[in-house]
């Protein structure tokens, strides 16, 4: 089957890519590793990631995207490079047509740096879409409809919150406090409370196999391993999910401040709307315990996850995919 079309959901901490009759084909972390000094790829994606933390002082590992933007263009042209020949096959002969998210909040300096890495990358022709847009399309939202609709994409990078209405985004606001940012607290909060250093993959895992929103009396608890900054030696610590609440808490509370500054301009007509439907929380943060019932004790509105939220903006970028043609003009005019 030839492969014409590529959804490319190119988030800061995982990638994932979407071929059309054939569904997600690559869901691997937008890392790259390379050896110094000739900048020569040794490895992208999982391989990459597992390296994280663990190699020699010649071979260097990078996020090629920070805060939801591209910080290191080559890595990233050669990321995508090797995202879209995985995808497309050895023998396709025709480069792809490519819809790829953008953060809501990207400039025109951003947008070229996207599509010319893209282009570098072996595409044809690359069409940028806000994530918001696409996390509502693959959460099911009617996004043309003049009712009001509230997202909050939680990604890797970036949180955004958007307003949404006949097709397009009324208000927005894109702040760079995401699930990345929570790996660090966690990491910073261990060292301050227990002197211990951990690792990046570490505090990752501390935060989906016990993380949470909300303190709760039913606590989960987790063995972890580090480094003792006095003695440093090798040291075993049980952590509980109230103390990761603790650690992300400040966090939290700044992605709720932006959602309260989209609310303080969006016409009252859409706010009612919002208030009668909910908001619908997507992207991989979203998976945090009990983050529904966080939004509704700080803002006074139900909030939902929306199904299966880590792929919302992957099965967005499928629904543009569908329907390109139709797509094409208002999607570019409203970027």
């Amino acid at each position: 089957m030839i492969t014409r079309k590529l959804g490319i959901d190119l988030g800061t901490t995982n990638t994932l890519v979407f071929v059309p009759g054939k569904g997600l084909m690559i869901n691997e972390p937008t890392v790259v590793a390379l050896s110094k000094p000739g900048n020569t790829v040794m490895a992208v994606g999982l391989e990459a990631k597992e390296m994280v933390g663990r190699t020699p002082g010649d071979i260097v590992t990078y996020r090629p995207l920070k805060d939801g933007v591209i910080a290191e263009y080559y890595t990233t042209k050669t990321m995508l490079e090797y995202f879209i020949s995985k995808a497309v096959g050895r023998f396709n002969i025709f480069k792809p047509e490519v819809v790829i998210s953008v953060s809501a909040g990207i400039t025109s300096t951003e947008k070229r740096a996207v599509m010319n890495a893209a282009r570098e990358a072996g595409a044809k022709e690359v069409y940028l879409v806000r994530e918001p847009l696409l996390a509502a399309l693959g959460a099911n939202i009617p996004i043309n409809s003049s009712s009001g609709n509230m997202i909050i994409n939680m990604g890797g990078g970036t949180c955004e919150v958007a307003v949404i209405s006949l097709g397009g985004i009324v208000t927005w606001s894109s702040r760079r406090v995401a699930g990345n940012h929570f790996d660090q607290a966690i990491m910073d909060y261990i060292k301050k409370k227990y002197v211990l250093a951990i690792g990046e993959n570490t505090a990752e895992n501390i935060k989906i196999e016990i993380g949470a929103a909300l303190t709760n009396p039913n606590k989960l608890t987790m063995k972890i391993r580090g480094r003792d900054l006095i003695t440093g030696l090798p040291r075993d610590l049980i952590i509980n999910s109230n103390e990761i609440v603790e650690a992300i808490d400040p966090y939290l509370n700044d992605i709720v401040a932006s959602v309260q500054s989209v609310f303080n301009v969006t016409p009252p007509e859409l706010v009612a709307d919002i208030m009668e439907k909910g908001i619908i929380v997507s992207g991989g943060t979203a998976q945090l315990r009990h983050i529904d019932e966080f939004f509704r004790r700080h803002l006074g509105v139900a909030a939902y996850v929306a199904e299966d939220p880590f792929y919302c903006v992957a099965k967005g970028t499928a629904v543009i995919l569908e329907h390109l043609d139709v797509y094409k003009r208002t999607l570019l005019s409203k970027l």
